[in-house]
């Protein structure tokens, strides 16, 4: 349901952008984000942002990434900049709707940052 793509590997400092199309029946009604899970660790929020257009971030990204989303293209979009070696991670889409709970992931796409 979601296609998540971009990513890839860039030295620290440098930026990254990945994005996520999803079914405009989903992508209208779901909390959509980015997840990203580091080797070793659990999965963690990292950005989302809500039908209204408010955006939450994870205090590690906060001023180094953006999300936003592309409502005519269903599309979401999180730019990385300032990439640190510890944002290596895979990173995916998720599509939250908190009245049904249904969730749903995207494949998951790695981005690696050398130091």
């Amino acid at each position: 349901q979601l296609q998540a793509s971009g990513g890839g590997l860039v030295q620290a400092g440098g930026s990254l952008s990945v994005s996520c199309a999803a079914p405009r029946s989903i992508f209208s009604r779901f909390i959509m984000g980015w997840y990203r899970r580091a080797p070793g660790k659990q999965r963690d929020m990292v950005a989302r942002v809500f039908q209204s257009g408010t955006m939450s971030y994870a205090d590690s990204v906060k001023g180094r990434f953006t999300i936003s989303k592309d409502n005519a293209k269903n599309t979401v979009y999180l730019q990385m900049n300032s990439l640190k070696p510890e944002d290596t991670a895979i990173y995916y889409c998720n599509a939250y709707n908190w009245i049904t709970e249904r969730n749903y992931w995207g494949q998951g796409t790695q981005v690696t940052v050398s130091s």
